[in-house]
């Protein structure tokens, strides 16, 4: 599986952004998928993921309530939605898939990132 991530960018806090990620390969729709971050100087955290079917998020406590996991099996895609935006949201975010340990950030897939800056 291979994904791409886009929809990064400047945002004032408060405000909205949604990421995407695109993968190719039919596996996609069997795999749990997610987000990570990491900010300069700041070790890889995590985000959240989806189970396979969407039946199931799980969410970091630092994002709950503010950001939301959405799949689509069909298009073979996965979005982030980030609301309530604040500074130290900013970091770099990269989709991942097929993660044996979500806590840890092993993947076996993941996509090349993109920068969200969210300005006070």
């Amino acid at each position: 599986v291979q994904l791409q991530a886009s929809g990064g960018g400047l945002v004032q806090a408060g405000g909205s952004l949604r990421l995407s990620c695109v993968a190719s390969g039919r596996t996609f729709s069997s795999l749990g998928v997610g987000w990570f971050r990491q900010a300069q100087g700041k070790k890889r955290e995590f985000i959240g993921r989806i189970d396979w079917n969407g039946a199931a998020t799980y969410y970091a406590n630092s994002v709950k309530g503010r950001f939301t996991i959405y799949r689509d099996n069909t298009n073979l895609t996965m979005s982030l939605q980030m609301n309530s935006l604040k500074p130290e949201d900013t970091a770099v975010y990269y989709c991942a898939a097929n993660c044996p340990n979500w806590d840890t950030g092993r993947c076996f897939h993941w996509g090349q990132g993109t920068q969200v800056t969210v300005s006070s």
